[in-house]
């Protein structure tokens, strides 16, 4: 096999585990608050401690998972085994979640909890090491960058799918049941994505050693103290996925409800996963030619533009289309180098401390962001309930507000806080240096182990 395929293959492989991840975690995002309210019939009261509740469970497994990872030596590394481990609970229990069983309404939201746990937990399984694994991948900031990219452009395509024919397939599957028919559609897209985790299993490698003796958790723990870097980078994480996580919930409210084009909801979501693809294309080229975070910054202000237009464009088809547009092209080139920004500072850490704790510090990162998902989740129900929102009637002025609040207000102000806190990020500045100094350290380890080895078998 030439370098160039191999690259390409190692791309792909990595690439299509994000595809496979987001054919489940945009249904989460788009529809299950809506399965849960408006199908399976729970209270949003319910559903909003249901958020809240499995989110914080997500959270600390998600951390556990990344101690794990740490603490995992195979022939396959450290995070790969669990692409091909987690596979299977992970399409199976997708399938679960949106099964509506005839068990009465304590029932139903046991069910939910157990089988929403249940799918955070095997989306923990394979998801943290899909972000643990990136700095073993390559040691090549610019080749991570591309892998990024490659994984974000799948992740756009799989959610274009999701947002493109989901409702279309619920209509086509259900026969007049939406319960059966968001269920059969759960069953293909799970049935594929536990597919292309095989396919990520067999083509990543993980290549750079980034540490072989094991690293206790008083050990990972202890590399966060003093990564100023990394814990900028966290904050913003509450932000920026909040104001994804808010805008991607109450999307089909908004257009059922206050556009009352309900039909709507299937292209504005398809915009917001196609579309991102633009702005992702460009961030390897652009990443060359100024630091990260000012790329970060720019993207952001492009979003945050493109959601001030569909504020102002309030019912407007062509305003929330074109506003929909720019914001999803700013959103992309954010993703986009959010996800290669977040390999740097591990080797800051590891430059700092002699301590290299890839899958714990990528799994706080999932934690932060799952926290994020379950407060915006939960502050959603909860502005819905204070407007009064009332599933499949015509809803009062006090609800449509809390839907525009949930889907343009506060998205637009979390974007704002999201660029004030990476105004402090430096990483950029000193990267460079860093990275230099890791590998000198590498080869001298290297060099005095191979030089033990032969004054041992002299």
């Amino acid at each position: 096999m030439n370098t160039i395929t191999g690259v390409w293959r190692q791309r792909l492989g990595y690439g299509v585990s994000d595809f496979s991840c987001n054919l489940i975690w945009q249904m989460i995002t788009l529809y299950l608050m809506f399965f849960y309210t408006d199908v399976m019939g729970l209270a949003l009261v319910q559903v909003s401690v249901l958020f809240l509740v499995t989110r914080i469970v997500d959270g600390i497994t998600d951390i556990i998972m990344g101690v794990i990872i740490d603490k995992t030596n195979t022939r396959w590394g450290k995070s790969r085994p669990y692409f091909l481990l987690g596979a299977i609970p992970f399409g199976l229990l997708a399938i679960l979640a949106f099964y509506v069983p005839d068990i009465g309404p304590v029932g139903k939201i046991v069910y939910a909890y157990l089988t929403y746990i249940g799918l955070s937990t095997a989306y923990t399984m394979v998801n943290v090491p899909m972000a643990s694994i990136l700095p073993s991948l390559t040691s090549d900031e610019h080749e991570r960058t591309n892998l990024a990219t490659v994984r974000i452009i799948f992740s756009f395509i799989g959610a274009t799918a999701v947002s493109a024919i989901t409702l279309p397939l619920v209509n086509a599957l259900g026969n007049g049941s939406q319960a059966q028919g968001f269920f059969w559609t759960m069953v293909i897209f799970a049935i594929i994505a536990t597919l292309f985790f095989f396919v990520t299993f067999k083509n990543v490698e993980e290549k750079v050693k980034l540490r072989q003796e094991k690293v206790t958790v008083k050990q990972a723990f202890s590399s966060l103290k003093g990564n100023t870097p990394w814990l900028i980078f966290a904050v913003n994480i509450v932000f920026m996925w909040g104001s994804h996580f808010f805008m991607q919930g109450a999307l089909i409210y908004y257009f059922t409800y206050n556009v009352e084009r309900p039909e709507l909801a299937s292209v504005v979501a398809s915009i917001g996963a196609f579309v991102p693809i633009i702005g992702t294309f460009a961030t390897p080229f652009i990443s060359k030619k100024m630091y990260k975070r000012t790329w970060f910054m720019i993207a952001s202000t492009i979003n945050l533009i493109g959601i001030i237009i569909m504020l102002i464009a309030n019912v407007n088809i062509a305003g929330l289309i074109m506003g929909a547009v720019i914001a999803a092209l700013g959103f992309g080139a954010r993703q986009s180098i959010y996800f290669s920004m977040q390999a740097d500072p591990v080797d800051y850490g590891e430059w700092k401390t002699g301590i290299s704790a890839a899958g714990l510090m990528m799994a706080l990162n999932g934690f932060i962001g799952k926290v994020a998902l379950a407060v915006a989740g939960a502050l959603s129900g909860l502005f819905l309930s204070w407007g009064n929102y009332v599933p499949n009637q015509t809803q009062t002025s006090s609800a449509l507000f809390a839907i525009k609040m949930n889907y343009l207000i506060i998205p637009a102000c979390m974007v704002v806080i999201s660029m004030i806190i990476m105004c402090f990020y430096n990483l950029d500045k000193i990267y460079s240096k860093i990275r230099a100094e890791i590998n000198a350290r590498n080869i001298e380890k290297e060099e005095t182990i191979e030089n033990s080895k032969m004054v041992k078998n002299a």
